[in-house]
């Protein structure tokens, strides 16, 4: 690994799942992730959860993706704000009549944790500017792939980068430390339309075609800390003898 692996250049958080996120200048990471990142759910009445794809715990509920919330201080439940940008004020009955079903709400998570993957994702600025070369017709920024870290890169970095860390620990001074583990395997829900991202299918196409649908990183935090933007991240040395 290089000495070290690039700048903290945006953080997002999502407090719920599949909606748009926010935005912070530092965040908390803790076993589970960053903390209140997919806190909540769009929950069904048969327990499924509203996702951009279905499967045996998740259920497809178009539109999730033009919403946005925001958790801030807030610990009774996260901020819902509507495809125009608004706040709602009731975010249960805005997403029954929005989604036009009646046994959907908000829910927070219990023992079964609302990842369908790892707890932390990074994606470097290498990959997302080779996405939007390879896709000039589309719309591209990070947002199309729901990294918690964007990672600014240094100068010369080649794409695909994050394919290289599997298997080993980096970190920022004093604060978190992330174990990359594999790639993230894509869906639809980059190509999906979102505020700013007109739905771009061909996203998905280039790269189900050169990647096998696979691009960034997914990693385990393997120490609690605080991530904050500017934040350098490098590599963690084994000890000598280990």
């Amino acid at each position: 690994m290089p000495e070290i692996l690039g700048v903290v250049e945006r953080l997002w958080r999502y407090p719920v799942k599949s909606a748009g996120g926010e935005l912070l200048g530092s965040v908390e990471v803790e076993g589970r992730g960053l903390v209140g990142d997919r806190l909540y759910a769009v929950r069904d009445g048969a327990g499924k959860l509203g996702s951009g794809k279905n499967t045996r715990r998740f259920r497809r509920m178009d539109g999730l993706l033009r919403l946005s919330a925001r958790l801030g201080s807030r610990i009774d439940g996260p901020e819902l704000f509507d495809p125009l940008g608004m706040p709602v004020p009731d975010p249960d009955a805005f997403l029954r009549a929005y989604l036009e079903q009646e046994d959907v709400g908000l829910a927070r998570e219990d023992a079964v944790s609302h990842f369908d993957e790892l707890p932390v994702s990074v994606l470097t600025t290498a990959t997302l500017d080779w996405v939007a070369r390879a896709v000039p017709s589309a719309v591209v920024d990070e947002r199309r792939f729901r990294p918690n870290v964007l990672l600014r890169t240094p100068p010369g970095t080649p794409p695909f980068v994050e394919d290289s860390w599997f298997g080993r620990e980096a970190g920022v001074r004093g604060g978190a430390r992330l174990a990359f583990v594999r790639a993230s395997v894509r869906c639809a829900m980059v190509g999906a339309a979102q505020p700013g991202l007109p739905h771009a299918p061909e996203v998905l196409r280039v790269i189900a075609q050169q990647r096998d649908t696979e691009l960034g990183a997914l990693a385990a935090v393997s120490r609690p800390g605080t991530l904050r933007v500017g934040d350098v991240l490098a590599p963690v040395r084994a000890r000598v003898g280990v």
